[in-house]
């Protein structure tokens, strides 16, 4: 009996559109990134990227339990002294809604160039999007 080893022809990618609206920030990351990584088949295998493309729309629609609109802060920093730059949830929301989706699900993901591959099958929109 020999073990079935996957090759990088074998996966088969498929499209999942998923609806942001009214759902908890972490519960639809961590449901995003299981379908980035690939975690979902049942051929999966760690070395490979064998997970599927997402779309995820109605980005600015997400939800948050208690207060982390106002607690949560995202940090930037330009390099300069004094170039420090943080800003709430609440604020990064209304400015760039598909950013909070996009850190939340890359910090889900490993950390490597095989990561930074995973992260490209991701698409956000704000809105309803084009879904094509």
């Amino acid at each position: 009996m020999s073990t079935n080893i996957l090759s990088a022809k074998d996966i088969k990618r498929e499209k999942h559109v998923i609806d942001a609206d009214g759902q908890i920030l972490g519960r639809l990351a961590t449901k995003v990134a299981t379908l980035l990584i690939g975690k979902h088949k049942a051929n999966f295998v760690p070395y490979l990227d064998c997970g599927d493309f997402v779309v995820v729309t109605n980005a600015g629609k997400i939800k948050v339990t208690g207060k982390k609109m106002q607690a949560k802060t995202y940090t930037r920093h330009s390099g300069y002294p004094g170039g420090l730059r943080v800003e709430t949830m609440e604020k990064l929301l209304v400015r760039r809604p598909t950013f909070i989706i996009e850190h939340a699900v890359s910090g889900m993901l490993p950390k490597n160039r095989l990561g930074r591959q995973m992260i490209k099958k991701l698409k956000v929109f704000a809105g309803e999007g084009n879904v094509n």
